[in-house]
């Protein structure tokens, strides 16, 4: 079997937000987002079969030719980071669309093909928003009500006071029950924000950890391998970190010197992981007794994402959680999964349960693109 053509799929015309978004992540000078693009990868084969993937920037030419069989090896060519020029081809969407072949040829989900360890994974909804406590408060009980039984809340604001005021606001709302997450996204560029210090940091995380949060993702940049493992070594709670990672490769350091506790790659964020990526990093973190959360973007193509995502960590026994990108009425799956025919929804008990179908086990309503 090869691969005969590649083409990228867009929507024609972006999902529309029924409000302004502006994430924690670009306060405090971000412009506002109005609309998600969606855009895929269709690798079609010369028995038929058609792969997808979401799209990430790589060339279609890339997979054109390739055995989809073959995926290890257009990973290590384009994805692997081991060696000059094994990385940066944004590849990620192709080597999905290549594994989503090879199991509808097979017959079976990604993740029985692989050496399933479970069916069903928990999921934690991610917030993304600076609101005030009590709006807040209302938008997590919401969420609570549910299903969702884990919530990432966010930190970016002027003061970080105020920040540990909202995270207080929601832990006094919800009781002990609830699982709460923390992202400071200290790792992000935002012009205007005054990032925090070293020793901010350090008294941050003890303080949320006075609060019972389960895990402070990104308290410093993830460059700043020292002061993240100072960070860690301080408090019980978990340090989490990862997302902008290049490749593996750039793990090793962060897991060998207890810098991160939780490793959060991306299936697609950077081109460089894809489902190859995701294992071999649960991989690496687990002789160290490191976790995997994985990060999953939540633009117009999360349900892709997620998809891989899903399939790779069902594999593995050291993924306790996946992101899920919720945060009504922005963020739900009227936006971020606008095109699926069979949306991802989230459990009574806070979980996802992975697709039985052949593949990703996902399917595009093409229709409704407006090609």
């Amino acid at each position: 079997m090869r691969v005969t053509r590649v083409e990228v799929v867009r929507s024609k015309e972006p999902i529309p937000l029924p409000e302004p978004w502006r994430a924690a992540w670009r306060e405090p000078n971000g412009v506002p987002v109005m609309a998600l693009p969606f855009a895929f990868y269709k690798a079609h084969t010369d028995e038929g079969i058609i792969g997808i993937g979401p799209y990430t920037g790589g060339a279609p030419a890339l997979a054109e030719g390739v055995d989809p069989f073959q995926v290890g090896a257009f990973w290590q060519a384009h994805m692997s980071g081991k060696r000059a020029g094994n990385a940066g081809h944004r590849a990620a969407g192709l080597e999905i669309a290549l594994w989503d072949i090879v199991g509808k040829a097979a017959n079976l989900p990604l993740y029985r093909l692989l050496g399933a360890c479970r069916d069903r994974i928990m999921v934690y909804a991610a917030t993304s928003r600076l609101l005030p406590p009590a709006r807040l408060v209302e938008l997590v009980q919401g969420i609570v009500a549910e299903g969702f039984r884990a919530v990432k809340l966010r930190l970016h604001r002027p003061d970080p006071r105020d920040d540990l005021a909202a995270v207080e606001a929601v832990r006094k709302a919800v009781g002990d029950e609830l699982l709460i997450l923390v992202d400071a996204n200290q790792n992000n560029a935002s012009p205007g924000y005054r990032f925090w210090s070293r020793r901010t940091a350090l008294h941050m995380a003890k303080a949320l950890e006075a609060l019972d949060v389960y895990y402070l993702e990104e308290p410093l940049p993830r460059t700043d391998i020292e002061g993240l493992a100072e960070i860690a070594a301080a408090v019980e709670m978990f340090i989490a970190g990862g997302e902008h990672t290049p490749t593996l490769y750039d793990f090793r350091e962060h897991i060998r010197r207890g810098a991160y506790d939780i490793v959060q790659p991306d299936a697609a964020l950077g081109g460089n992981y894809g489902i190859i990526g995701l294992r071999k990093v649960a991989e690496l973190a687990e002789p160290f007794g490191r976790l995997v959360v994985p990060h999953v973007l939540s633009g117009g193509d999360f349900a892709l994402d997620l998809a891989a995502t899903l399939h790779a960590m069902a594999t593995v026994e050291n993924c306790p959680l996946v992101e899920y990108a919720y945060d009504p009425p922005i963020l739900t799956t009227a936006t971020t999964q606008a095109f699926i025919r069979e949306p991802f929804t989230v459990e009574p008990d806070g979980y996802v349960r992975l697709p039985d179908k052949p593949g990703l086990g996902i399917e595009i309503d093409e229709e409704r693109l407006g090609r």
